[in-house]
């Protein structure tokens, strides 16, 4: 009988522990409490009191074994319109550290806290909101690339948060309407990370457990969270933008002067929850921030990314179709070369397994050039847990006035993706055809790459083909399009690619000045032409010490074999290298400092060969805040080429940028960009005041001189734009 009340007791004791786990799972809710709080940091509300917390944050760097020293507790409901969350982060020291004021400045700068929800719960895009201690807001969009995940801070969306200081503890508090989000009443499951990121430390602490060897926003590792009482349909059904633009240039060698004075419209409407509609009239596609210039000593054309808010939301539906240099829609070439009439966008999930895109845009016929439609359907669907296909069709026509004509570019494809239950293995195959008036045959394209992926080792496959007549005028393929110097032509055609690459690297966690050795990070990439000849074999080796403070020095050395079969002018001095086979390669070593500190910097110096001749090069870089006031940063690259008799010539490219905070909403950007590859001196000086949320006021002057700096053309533009909600 004392036997079976010892075990009894034992049995009660079990069933509190197990229960006590189920209460912990239970946790893992997002409330539904019918108030609202007023955000200002100071968690007064008792509302507080009714919410369980979440806690145990993991490390992930600079080390990622076990919990955090420091740690951080999460709360978070809803009371469907708005997602309400807390976070404390118990620092250890009172200072807080900054950046910068200016919002959508990245994070990693700064003390601050961050949080992903992938709506969906597909692990294929989310949002992404994170503030810094000082209150600057930064949201963007994570999505799913290929075999890992990107991340831009080009979206936006009206939400609110304040922080304080408590003692030594940092308090954030954060409203996201649930209008700005793409959700499903029928799925109400969320995946959602939360990230403390303690710049005085170099940490980054993590709630739900990722290793290093995962991006720090991959979407595989989210916490599930069941949301109560979801609703079915948005609070807010429109979001209308009206914008004007007033632009004087004067073009100073012509000596013309120009004034436009355009306004334009922009409409988001929710269809549904999970379902947008965004259309856009006479939009301003002008470039408010500027691209960063860069010296391209390739033969190939460079990608920048899209920073237009129309093509963003649920971007990943149309610029995820290819793989990296070879895609069949970047929005960057609509309305690259006339203005945009107008556009309309559908895109989100019709269920929780189906997401659609459909895109329309219509450019104006300007100065002998004609009008274009642009069009993009995009269907993904979620076959299984470890299966998804995305099929799409983009479509390119002339159109005069309202009708089509039949000049026309057509892409079609089908993309299946894999990932494995372990989150180890991703699969990709692509399939696409294009079709094209007067050309026929060699029009496909495909790949198939694998990855895999675990603590110290990574390395991956890939094979792919395209065919010379695989054209998408609305994509990006630039090693389809070979630049012949000496008879000044572009020659069409197709190539088998096929990469391999493996990384290896060791952790030192309990080390007092390694963190980490990256040993090998090899990739190789082999281009053969159609008739199956190596044209091209380029090598790609790294190694690298991380200290413990996660300053590094590192070694890389690149060699190529090129079959040039077309002449290639890189000096742009008319003097073409001819068609030859060339051996070549290039030892870089560099340094870079920890980037906790007030003045970062980073050093390198380059030698080796170009084609035919020598390459000496090398770079600098320093970043010195004043903070929270001032962030000043230069940078400076030099490449000197010497061809023998084909010439000498040194390419600068220098870049200084000056941020000026007033506050968090009024700040003035400066940039200096001299490049003289591309005979370009350039100022660009924008003073931005956002007076509500993404209402903007912007008054911009740009100035562009020759490497003699002499003055090209020069220009003021003042935008103004005003968000309404209904």
């Amino acid at each position: 009988m004392k036997h079976l009340t010892i075990n009894m007791k034992y049995l009660f004791v079990f069933l509190l522990f197990v229960g006590g786990f189920g209460v912990y799972a239970q946790e893992s809710i997002i409330k539904f409490i019918n108030t609202k709080i007023d955000i200002d940091g100071k968690l007064n509300e008792s509302v507080w009191q009714q919410v369980p917390k979440h806690t145990g944050f993991y490390n992930y760097a600079p080390n990622d074994e076990g919990l955090a020293e420091n740690q951080a507790e999460v709360k978070l409901f809803h009371n469907k319109e708005y997602l309400y969350i807390t976070l404390i982060y118990f620092d250890t020291q009172g200072k807080s550290q900054v950046s910068s004021l200016k919002r959508d400045v990245p994070i990693g700068l700064s003390d601050g806290f961050a949080m992903v929800i992938d709506t969906q719960n597909q692990e294929q895009n989310a949002y992404y909101f994170s503030v810094n201690a000082l209150g600057t807001l930064i949201d963007g969009i994570v999505e799913k690339i290929n075999g890992g995940y990107d991340f831009t801070t080009s979206w936006n969306a009206v939400w609110e948060a304040k922080t304080s200081i408590e003692g030594n503890n940092k308090v954030y508090e954060l409203a996201i309407p649930l209008r700005a989000l793409n959700f499903n009443a029928e799925n109400s499951i969320f995946g959602i990370q939360f990230y403390v990121r303690d710049i005085k430390k170099n940490s980054w602490t993590i709630l739900k457990n990722v290793k290093r060897n995962y991006r720090l926003f991959d979407l595989r590792f989210t916490e599930k969270f069941s949301v109560e009482n979801l609703p079915n349909k948005s609070s807010s059904k429109f979001a209308i933008t009206p914008s004007l633009t007033t632009n004087y240039q004067n073009d100073a060698i012509e000596d013309i002067d120009k004034t436009t004075i355009k306004p334009s419209l922009d409409v988001q409407y929710n269809v549904t929850s999970s379902l947008k509609l965004d259309a856009t009239i006479n939009p301003d596609f002008s470039q408010i921030d500027v691209d960063q210039q860069v010296t391209n000593l390739t033969r190939f054309s460079i990608f920048f990314p899209e920073r237009r808010n129309f093509f963003l939301e649920n971007s990943d539906l149309f610029s995820n179709l290819g793989v990296d240099g070879i895609n069949p829609f970047y929005s960057r070439r609509v309305g690259a070369n006339s203005d945009v009439q107008f556009g309309l966008k559908l895109s989100g999930n019709m269920s929780p397994k189906t997401r659609l895109g459909v895109l329309n845009v219509q450019t104006d016929k300007k100065e002998g050039i004609i009008s274009q439609n642009f069009g993009a359907l995009v269907i993904e669907q979620q076959l299984s847990k470890n299966f998804s296909t995305t099929g799409f069709l983009i479509n390119r026509q002339e159109t005069d006035k309202f009708e089509f004509v039949d000049d026309y570019n057509r892409v079609t494809g089908l993309n299946i993706n894999y990932k494995s239950n372990n989150n180890k293995w991703i699969g990709l195959a692509n399939f696409g055809t294009s079709f094209n008036d007067n050309v026929t045959g060699e029009n496909n394209f495909y790949n198939a790459g694998i990855w895999f992926n675990k603590r110290g080792l990574e390395w991956s496959a890939s094979i792919r083909n395209v065919g010379r007549n695989y054209i998408t005028d609305v994509g990006f393929t630039p090693r389809l399009y070979n630049y012949d110097a000496i008879n000044d032509v572009v020659v069409r055609e197709g190539y088998t690619q096929t990469s391999v690459g493996v990384e290896y690297e060791k952790f030192y966690d309990k080390s007092r000045r390694l963190n980490n050795i990256r040993f090998i990070n090899y990739e190789n990439n082999n281009y053969f032409d159609e008739e199956g000849t190596l044209s091209q074999s380029s090598h790609f080796y790294n190694s690298a010490i991380f200290f413990k403070n996660l300053s590094a020095v590192y070694f890389v050395f690149n060699y190529d074999y090129v079959d040039l079969k077309y002449g290639f002018d890189p000096l742009r001095n008319g003097n073409a290298l001819q068609p030859d086979k060339y051996n070549f390669g290039l030892i870089k070593v560099g340094y870079n400092s920890a980037n906790n500190q007030k003045m970062r910097y980073r050093v390198n110096v380059q030698k080796g060969n170009y084609y035919n001749g020598k390459r000496i090069a090398g770079g600098m870089y320093l970043n010195y805040q004043l903070l929270p006031f001032a962030n000043l940063e230069v940078s400076y690259d030099i490449n000197v080429l010497d061809l023998g008799v084909l010439g000498k010539e040194t390419f600068h490219l220098a870049q200084f940028t000056s941020e000026i905070f007033f506050n968090n909403r009024l700040n003035w950007t400066t940039y200096v960009q001299y490049n003289t590859q591309r005979d370009n001196f350039n100022i660009n000086s924008r003073l931005q005041w956002e007076y509500k949320p993404l209402s903007y006021v912007y008054l911009v002057v740009t100035d562009n001189y020759n490497d003699e700096i002499a003055r090209k053309n020069w220009g003021v533009a003042f935008k103004m734009n005003y968000r309404l909600e209904l």
